[in-house]
């Protein structure tokens, strides 16, 4: 069997080497004009670099080229993934029909992961997808494990899985922190405004803070806790999950790689002997535990639930 790729977003050019050495097998980087959510920014030189700092340890790089497009960027769709090609990209991952379109045009040879953040629901669409182009899709993040296992079992496609790190739980284009409170139907605390990367959504009611996160592609209101399913990865690598994903926003250098190291310990103990794995991932989860922040609780995510926020 295969081994399950295990893929990070890292924070910048920096991080690439260490995160290598601890074992993370592909890094997603790009810049926010062009990507959505991404852990850091890289132009197009660090782009560059952090493909040949990742090549040279025999580890793979995906361009994020799955922004929400409007018709003024799309002119700029058919240089952007040259370049990305050009600079020789493994994949570049996208959720708008029209990078697909531009890619097969201008990249023919390219390799496409599908992501659209919510609509990977169904092994249908993926394959639909896989159809169209696609050699990988990335499933939401808001179904349990049951129908994860279901959708490997009939894809005809890669399936990747976010098995850490926090989720977006709403987003809009515009800058939106006056209207979410109208959404939300009560008051609630802007905490840090001035802060870019520390700017929270204070809910007094369940003592919950979600992390707001903008960039170039509007506002983003993050879950209260972390995913963290260091300790259930068995029935998905039992399926055959082709790649499991840590996403690094707003997390620190050292707590990403110190996740980094947990998991490729997991997944190499359950390719080594899945009896190793079941005696050592309370321990795992534990590890990460003591350096989760006190702000934010691990949870399991949708994985066994229906809802979680």
């Amino acid at each position: 069997m295969k081994k399950t790729e295990l893929l990070v977003t890292p924070l910048s050019i920096d991080d690439i080497l260490p995160l290598a050495e601890a074992g993370a097998d592909a890094f997603v980087v790009g810049e926010q004009r062009f990507g959505l959510r991404l852990a850091g920014e890289f132009n197009r030189e660090q782009v560059k670099q952090a493909i040949g700092l990742a090549q040279g340890q025999g580890k793979k790089v995906y361009v994020a080229v799955n922004a929400i497009f409007h018709n003024e960027k799309i002119e700029e769709l058919s240089d952007y993934i040259k370049f990305a090609s050009e600079a020789g990209a493994d994949a570049i991952i996208f959720g708008d029909p029209a990078v697909l379109m531009t890619a097969r045009e201008v990249a023919p040879d390219m390799k496409l992961h599908w992501s659209t953040e919510t609509l990977g629901t169904n092994w249908f669409s993926c394959n639909y997808w896989g159809k169209k182009g696609a050699k990988r899709a990335v499933l939401a993040r808001e179904i349990n494990m049951d129908a994860i296992v279901e959708i490997k079992e009939n894809a005809e496609v890669e399936i990747e899985v976010q098995v850490h790190g926090m989720s977006c739980m709403f987003q809009s284009k515009r800058s939106l922190l006056g209207n979410y409170y109208e959404y939300q139907g009560k008051v609630m605390e802007i905490e840090n405004r001035k802060m870019e990367k520390n700017m929270f959504l204070h809910d007094k009611e369940r003592e919950n803070k979600y992390p707001i996160f903008e960039d170039e592609n509007g506002t983003h209101i993050m879950s209260p806790n972390d995913i963290c399913i260091i300790d259930e990865l068995q029935d998905m690598l039992e399926a055959g999950v082709d790649c499991f994903k840590i996403d690094g926003i707003l997390k620190s250098p050292e707590y990403l790689l110190a996740v980094t190291k947990a998991y490729r310990e997991a997944i190499d103990l359950y390719f080594e002997d899945a009896d190793l794995y079941e005696d050592k991932k309370d321990e795992l989860l534990e590890a990460i535990e003591e350096i989760q922040p006190a702000t934010r609780k691990l949870d399991t995510g949708f994985f066994f639930k229906e809802t979680v926020y």
